[in-house]
């Protein structure tokens, strides 16, 4: 298999590493001081025809497939992870779960305007009691005549807050639970009964906004219904698995990010007369980030492959997501080590990308869960 980026793919990389150096990277400090990404910023991307740099072309994007996603991941995490998340809450699980779970007649009614910014996606699946489990969700929609009701309740949805078309997940036979008796819908943020709640505070990824999202008698018109009734859980593993593949480009690029500073370091702090990079123990650090980065190289953008060529790529998108977000957490846990006490110290960009990574490993499916979903294929398959 030929790794080589296209002529237009790499135009498409270079594009995007010339935005994170410009825009993005000078503004790192204040969007984690004041814990917002600047909605400006959401419309150069925009501006720039990245929104929908996965969007087939026929629908307006630029048709670029999981490959041409990640790359834009890859290089608008290494200028800042939170505003990378909040793009990809649109471009990769906003708009994806249209384009995998959409009629012929919602791609093009959608799709056209999430592809150029105009309409921003978020993706609404976690609750309170149904992260992980998805079958334990209590929001419901309920047949009202030629259309549904929605009541409940989600927690954790990025970009909740400014996102102009919300895919919502709910039961609707709770009978069946997760396979069958779910069902996806797209929920306007005008609707009647919609509210913005909480904004959480947390840990690292400061600058992404994290809401509760309330849903109180919520009427919807058949058209609104993503896919078939109790299709939910399907298309919401479908669009789950190219998040995770997206999620591992996340951790790429913070991942080289976190490398490039740690070499860089060793190659100037001096210790016992001579740089530390001439110590055998911070060459071997470095080394073991080098072989990991590559791995996850390789990983992301062979299954990315896979995935562009419409072969199955859920097991490889759960091994992308396990092993990128674990060895991110290996990286960036050296890169502190390396930089000693001064990586202890918020004046230096490794202490927030620490923060940044530890919640690679929960969202979008814990690596426990990652682990179940490759056992059971492995099973399933023999090997």
């Amino acid at each position: 298999m030929d790794f080589r980026l296209s002529e237009e793919q790499t135009l498409l990389r270079d594009l995007a590493r010339d935005l994170t150096e410009r825009l993005i990277r000078p503004q790192a400090a204040r969007i984690e001081a004041e814990h917002r990404v600047p909605r400006e910023l959401i419309d150069a991307l925009a501006e720039a025809g990245l929104m929908g740099v996965a969007i087939p072309a026929e629908y307006g994007g630029a048709g670029m497939g999981e490959t041409g996603l990640c790359l834009v991941m890859e290089e608008l995490t290494r200028g800042d992870f939170a505003t990378a998340v909040t793009y990809g809450a649109h471009a990769s699980i906003g708009a994806m779960s249209v384009v995998v779970g959409g009629t012929e007649e919602q791609k093009r009614r959608f799709l056209p305007d999430m592809a150029s910014g105009r309409l921003l996606g978020a993706y609404a699946l976690s609750e309170a009691s149904a992260g992980s489990d998805p079958a334990a969700m209590r929001t419901t929609a309920v047949r009202d005549g030629s259309g549904w009701v929605l009541n409940g309740e989600k927690v954790w949805i990025t970009n909740g807050d400014m996102a102009d078309l919300i895919t919502v997940y709910a039961i609707t036979d709770a009978r069946l639970g997760a396979k069958g008796g779910v069902t996806a819908f797209l929920v306007p943020r005008d609707s009647a009964g919609f509210s913005v709640g909480k904004r959480e505070e947390k840990m690292g990824q400061r600058g992404s906004s994290t809401v509760t999202l309330a849903f109180e008698d919520v009427r919807l018109g058949d058209e609104y219904r993503l896919g078939e009734v109790g299709q939910g859980f399907r298309i919401a593993m479908g669009t789950l698995d190219r998040g995770r593949l997206a999620l591992g480009a996340n951790c790429l690029g913070c991942a080289r990010e976190a490398h490039s500073l740690s070499v860089a370091y060793a190659q100037q702090r001096v210790a016992f007369g001579k740089p530390l990079g001439e110590h055998q123990a911070i060459q071997w650090m470095l080394a073991d980030s080098a072989l990991e980065i590559y791995a996850m190289e390789s990983l992301i953008y062979r299954t990315a492959h896979l995935c562009d060529t419409h072969q199955p790529f859920s097991r490889e998108s759960a091994m992308v997501k396990l092993y990128c977000s674990e060895a991110l957490d290996r990286i960036v846990d050296r890169a502190v080590q390396i930089h000693g006490g001064m990586g202890y110290s918020a004046e230096f960009v490794v202490e927030k990308l620490y923060r940044d990574a530890r919640v690679t490993r929960i969202y979008e499916g814990t690596s426990e869960i990652q682990r179940m979903v490759i056992a059971r294929d492995v099973l399933r398959n023999g090997h």
